[in-house]
């Protein structure tokens, strides 16, 4: 006989609440039009893709912004920042519960100089290493000085996002049309991410006003990627078997997960491998360019020119971000100028004429660690494979970091070469490696926006995904009647209702790393608990998790991760459910025998309660 352990705090709802259908006698009235809204919230750049499903093959991209000077753009920056509102502001203020008002402003609004908060997303996982050039404690200085938390800036830059896809909508179908239709927004997060931080993120969309968390949607930006590419090159060349691994390169992270295909009409997939993931986007790219440029000119120079001529620094940022970078090519060796108007020449730095000379070798020193950052986390998915004795037929590079036809042309010559390997060399080329077999890198159209193209397709057409890797072990605490040979003494405690000695913090592990399921088969936690007569019935526990490879702990361990306090009322369970039970000393009590029934979906944790497999409500979750 086993009872779990209590625990937790207040919570969150985060549970599937599906109707049952109900049989009518009438024709049911006309379902109202849906428009499916993608929101790729990412670490550098965001996007919004949409459609109506009454034309569900037209997917639109929203490129108009404010502040953009009517320049069109896939995405926006993920920038925010906070000013005073000044006596006759021009820019809507927004107030913060009593404080002075402040000035918001996001993406493409801000001046050179101005400041801003960058790479926020990251901060929802702590779990997560920040890259270098993100200052915690700046990000906190300029929170803290118009008394923001980091939830609010993701709320506030999302709650931007929502005003204006709404008023694209409108502009696109019209007013009355928006007031009959219903809107569904389905948000992309990294395959890395912690379960809490999807669930933060859920929060910040519930709050810019997206929906409740129970119709707003979340889905893998890998997965939401993979949806879009192999729905596109289904028609030739997808058989069953199929292993795929799909790159998601942006901004700031890259995440990879890799697919079986199963089923080619309609079009499914199972996870073959965990999703994986790191920090070695573009954005890395713009920081080598500025230590490149920091060195090139010398310190005094650059402060110089960061510190009073920040128009300057940002035209040869700017030009490094959309042409150097979009444009480098390996196989071409020639040389850069980057503009910096207004700096002195100097024949000796590479200085003339208000531009900066930068030879090919240059470039490509700039690009090398950052490219093989992202082809050793591609690797290493392709050895998760390989060690199942699998092989991987494709691999699919999307993102922005993606479209890059530097990271495309040494993708491919590292994974598409099945030659025999070279002759020994001290220092090899390239770092080019051989594999058993070559592995086709494919380079879709739209690789920037596949992501949120495919965040709508999964909101059109549901999940075309069977089963899924689970990335970290899943398990609770109970309690237990002690055993002398297994456990130790100084655990034990009597338990006045059972009459025995027990011990605590007993862990059951229900599903290990790597294990393969669907969300459509739920994990399944037993619970016995007991109750006085007047006790409350809102009971609460701890789900736990292990990031280790090897087999988790039987015993609750401080190193374990509580991931969130699992909250059940038990007052909707019909009495007859309970068992009453008397002690030898005659004190009456109530025992309940259910369980917790746990869904692994794309990017999120569902619960529910059942007994006797009856459905008797949902749990919430207060994740930590």
């Amino acid at each position: 006989m086993t009872m779990n352990s209590l625990n937790g705090a207040a919570a969150t709802s985060d549970t599937n609440n599906t109707p049952h259908p109900q049989r009518s006698t009438t024709s049911s009235p006309p379902q109202p039009e849906r428009l499916i809204c993608g929101v790729d919230f990412g670490t550098t750049f965001s996007g919004v893709a949409f459609t109506c499903t009454a034309t569900p093959l037209d997917v639109d991209i929203i490129k108009q912004w404010p502040g953009g000077n009517g320049i069109t753009s896939d995405k926006v920056p993920t920038e925010i920042g906070y000013f005073a509102a000044p006596s006759s502001g021009s820019s809507t203020p927004t107030s913060n519960g009593g404080s002075p008002e402040i000035v918001t402003k996001w993406g493409f609004q801000f001046a050179p100089s101005e400041p801003r908060l960058r790479c926020i997303k990251l901060f929802l996982d702590r779990a997560q290493p920040l890259p270098h050039f993100v200052s915690p404690l700046d990000t906190a200085a300029q929170l803290r000085k118009f008394d923001r938390t980091v939830m609010d800036a993701v709320s506030d830059y999302l709650t931007a996002i929502y005003k204006h896809t709404m008023d694209t909508l409108t502009r696109r179908y019209g007013e009355t049309f928006m007031a009959q239709a219903q809107t569904e927004f389905v948000l992309t997060v990294p395959a890395v991410w912690s379960d809490a931080a999807k669930n933060a993120t859920l929060q910040a969309a519930e709050r810019a006003g997206m929906g409740s968390r129970h119709t707003m949607k979340l889905i893998s930006e890998p997965e939401a990627a993979a949806v879009y590419t192999l729905k596109a090159i289904q028609p030739n060349h997808l058989k069953v078997g199929d292993n795929f691994i799909v790159c998601d390169a942006g901004g700031g992270t890259v995440d990879l997960i890799a697919y079986t295909i199963t089923h080619l009409s309609p079009l499914r997939v199972e996870e073959s491998a965990v999703g994986t993931g790191g920090l070695c986007g573009s954005a890395f790219l713009n920081y080598r360019f500025e230590d490149f440029v920091k060195n090139r000119i010398g310190d005094e120079l650059y402060n110089h020119m960061r510190a009073n001529k920040a128009k300057t620094w940002n035209m040869g940022l700017k030009y490094f971000e959309e042409f150097v970078k979009r444009n480098f090519n390996e196989d071409e060796s020639t040389e850069v100028n980057v503009p910096f108007p207004g700096l002195p020449d100097d024949e000796s730095v590479g200085l003339d004429s208000g531009f900066l000379v930068m030879s090919h070798e240059e470039v490509r020193e700039i690009f090398e660690p950052v490219v093989k950052g992202v082809i050793d986390l591609v690797d290493g998915q392709v050895q998760q494979i390989r060690e199942r004795g699998k092989s991987v037929t494709g691999i699919v590079l999307v993102g922005g970091f993606g479209g890059s036809d530097a990271l495309y042309k040494r993708m491919k010559a590292f994974f598409n070469n099945a030659a025999p390997p070279p002759p020994y060399e001290e220092t090899p080329s390239n770092g080019v490696s051989h594999h058993p077999e070559p592995i086709e890198v494919m380079h879709p159209m739209y690789a920037w926006t596949a992501v949120v193209r495919g965040a709508v397709l999964r909101g059109l057409e549901g999940s075309m995904v069977v089963s899924r890797r689970i990335a970290r072990s899943y398990g609770t605490s109970y309690a237990t009647v002690f055993d002398e040979h297994v456990h130790p003494v100084k655990d034990r405690y009597w338990s006045p209702l059972w009459e025995r000695w027990m011990v605590s913090d007993r862990m059951q592990w229900h599903i290990m790393k790597g294990d393969q399921i669907s969300e459509h088969t739920p994990i399944s936690f037993h619970y016995t608990r007991n109750f006085r007569p007047g006790q409350s019935l809102i009971v609460e526990d701890e789900l736990i998790a292990c990031d280790d490879e090897d087999n988790p702990p039987d015993a609750y361990d401080p190193s374990l991760i509580n991931v969130c306090t699992l909250i059940t009322d038990l007052n909707a369970v019909p009495k007859h459910c309970f068992s009453r039970l008397t002690t030898t000393k005659g004190v009456e009590f109530d025992n309940l025998d259910f369980t917790l029934d746990m869904r692994v979906e794309s990017a999120g944790l569902v619960f529910e309660l059942k007994v006797d497999g009856v459905r008797y409500g949902s749990v919430e979750a207060k994740f930590h």
